[in-house]
């Protein structure tokens, strides 16, 4: 008898099988990460092979360069019949990758250089020797203060002047003696030419409306205005492992950092050439907030310069992100449309997110942003099934699903009214959520057009009827909303009266218009928690929580507890801090409610609900035959019902 345990033969083989089919697919996937790696990182990573070149001299040249021949061994001719191509297709690096370079950045407000020596010395920036391309720990830093030229005050372009070449080279093209066989020159800018962010114009508007100049009717009838800005930090870095390049098809944030051999050699094809190390000037950790706006009061500024090595697949990411970032902002700037919408800056923000917060508290703060996401996705699927099932209006606050709906469009139309500040997704998002709440009135009362009462100044208007005869309950539910609103109008009303007239007294605003939208606003974040009180007074007097959507409360207040985690990790005032904490309040009297009104299983779905909760020994159990007096009740159609009484509930079929 083989024991309980044993695996049977045909198990046994299905089991083998499967291992060997997560052996085969654990190669696979390591081969294709191997040439994605490869595919970043250029391949082979060789760095220098030893040769003799046509004269029979024995030089140094570099060993992945692939079927390309090193540029020490390129042809006097090309091939018979080759055609020499003014744009090479294919690069191959023209140094060995463990080169000893020199290097020297001198600045000026001229595209043209002029000889190393007659820079003067506060212009030269850095000059550093014998630095080791390839050794990722030698790292160089220079730092310096220099005068800033007129032009540039005058929103002129101040230009870096970078000469490399190998150790012990000349490395001014000015200077007799210059081989661009062995060292080279490029020009970069190290100003950037930004637009500036259009801030609406606000006023006091109990002051009298200034008269509109000519000029700010010019300014709104141009284009953006590009300023001119400096940052004072800026990294330098070589890519040694870059292997042979794709000239034509490379990225363009790429290729303006390769630079192909000066002389226009090729190989013997006519189509192949070399390039220079790639020095990469890294401004993608340049942000806007620390960048100084350059024009005649800014005299003099410090510079500080970072030269290292870096990885090919860094160099690629961290250029093709900054390229694009950067070129989103300037078509935003001119209104062209990006996706997502937003004003190209969001990429500088989460870059700032990343330099300015805690790495740990970066990751939590991750994490519980993927919960709160998913937790407002388990919310809205729950409160939809819960309306979807329920079959009367007990419990249900119709006031507050319509103050619901007035707050969502009061804060759409704010995102409206600030839309350079806001993506379209969120303001998706905010009418799907205003379409949302539509429905669910829709789901407890008729939505009629009916004429107006004689005398009226609108012809027509908008009427909320019930859907069928209410209940005794139902009955009770509207008039406790009824009572549960005249207080909240006592509370409320004259906080949002003394907020907006103390907005209007020491804040400014676009316009009337906009003064309206964002005192609504405001007394919607500020007193918005308030919107649940109804259904806590309702809850209350009918001593009962089971018409209520648990699993979305649950899933709405666990989202409350996240915010709050927020206030504590980011910035922001003290009173909007205190805010957060608003919505605890309501969940911890609901967690209340739920324990003191706890629900009876004993009964079948008392506010229409359909039973699905009730446990399957409470469904097993034999109902008792109603009674004459019950059924004399049911014939009159009296509903009795409370959240306390444990009577049987009837259900309106």
């Amino acid at each position: 008898m083989p024991e309980d345990n044993a695996v049977p033969p045909g198990d046994a083989r299905e089991e083998q099988g499967s291992m060997i089919y997560k052996i085969v697919q654990g190669l696979a996937l390591w081969f294709g990460m191997q040439m994605l790696m490869k595919q970043f990182t250029g391949g082979n990573n060789a760095q220098t092979a030893t040769t003799q070149d046509a004269s029979g001299n024995v030089v140094q040249v570099p060993a992945n360069t692939g079927d390309i021949p090193a540029y020490q061994l390129r042809p006097s001719s090309l091939d018979e019949g080759a055609v020499w191509n003014p744009i090479p297709q294919r690069l191959a690096p023209m140094w060995p990758t463990d080169s000893s370079l020199d290097i020297v950045v001198t600045l000026s407000s001229s595209f043209v250089p002029v000889k190393i020596s007659s820079v003067p010395e506060e212009y030269v920036a850095l000059n550093e020797k014998s630095f080791k391309l390839g050794n990722s720990t030698d790292t160089r830093v220079a730092e310096t203060t220099f005068s800033v030229p007129s032009s540039v005050q005058k929103n002129g372009t101040l230009w870096g002047h970078f000469y490399v070449g190998l150790t012990g080279s000349n490395l001014d093209p000015k200077e007799p003696g210059y081989d661009p066989a062995s060292a080279f020159h490029f020009v970069y800018p190290l100003t950037q030419y930004i637009p500036k962010k259009k801030e609406a114009k606000t006023r006091n508007l109990l002051e009298d409306r200034p008269e509109v100049e000519e000029e700010e009717l010019e300014d709104d009838n141009t284009g953006p205005i590009i300023a001119n800005y400096y940052h004072p930090n800026t990294s330098l870095a070589f890519v040694p492992d870059t292997g042979i390049v794709n000239y034509p098809q490379s990225h363009p944030a790429i290729r303006q950092f390769i630079h192909p051999e000066s002389t226009g050699a090729r190989d013997g094809s006519g189509q192949n050439s070399w390039y220079y190390p790639v020095l990469y000037v890294n401004t993608f950790w340049q942000m806007k907030s620390h960048m100084t706006l350059l024009n005649e009061t800014v005299k003099t500024l410090p510079l500080r310069l970072d030269l290292s090595n870096m990885k090919n697949w860094k160099f690629n990411i961290l250029a093709s992100v900054d390229f694009n970032s950067k070129q989103q902002a300037l078509q935003a700037a001119y209104g062209g449309p990006i996706p997502g919408g937003g004003d190209g800056s969001e990429i500088e923000m989460v870059k700032e997110m990343f330099l300015d917060t805690n790495p740990y508290l970066l990751g939590v703060t991750a994490a519980v942003s993927v919960a709160h996401m998913l937790l407002e996705m388990l919310a809205f699927g729950s409160d939809i099934a819960h309306y979807r099932k329920k079959k009367d209006n007990v419990g249900i606050s119709v006031r507050s699903i319509l103050a619901n709906v007035f707050m969502q469009t009061v804060i759409f139309l704010y995102l409206i009214d600030n839309s350079q500040n806001t993506s379209w997704m969120i303001l998706g998002s905010q009418g799907i959520g205003i379409l949302i709440e539509f429905w669910k009135i829709t789901t407890i009362v008729n939505v009629r057009l009916r004429p107006a009462p004689p005398g009226s100044f609108i012809p027509y208007r908008i009427a909320f009827e019930d859907k069928y005869q209410l209940s005794e309950t139902e009955e009770k539910t509207k008039e406790y909303d009824e009572i549960a609103f005249k207080y909240m109008y006592f509370a409320g009303v004259p906080l949002v009266i003394a907020y907006a007239v103390w907005s209007l007294l020491y804040e400014s605003h676009k316009s009337w218009y906009s003064y309206i939208l964002t005192t609504l606003v405001g007394s919607v974040y500020a007193y918005g928690f308030l919107m649940m009180v109804p259904s806590l007074y309702i809850n209350y007097r009918l001593k009962s929580v089971a018409h209520m959507p648990g699993k979305a409360m649950i899933y709405k207040f666990l989202n409350t507890f996240i915010d709050d985690l927020f206030a504590f990790t980011i910035k922001m005032p003290l009173l909007y801090r205190l805010a957060t904490f608003r919505d605890d309040i309501i969940f911890f009297i609901y967690l209340y409610q739920r324990w003191a009104y706890r629900i009876d299983y004993t009964r079948v779905n008392e506010f229409g609900q359909g039973g699905d909760d009730e446990p399957e020994e409470t469904k097993a159990e034999p109902k008792p035959l109603l009674d004459a007096e019950s059924v004399t009740e049911k014939v009159e159609g009296a509903a009795k019902s409370s959240g306390a009484d444990t009577g049987a509930a009837k259900k309106r079929k």
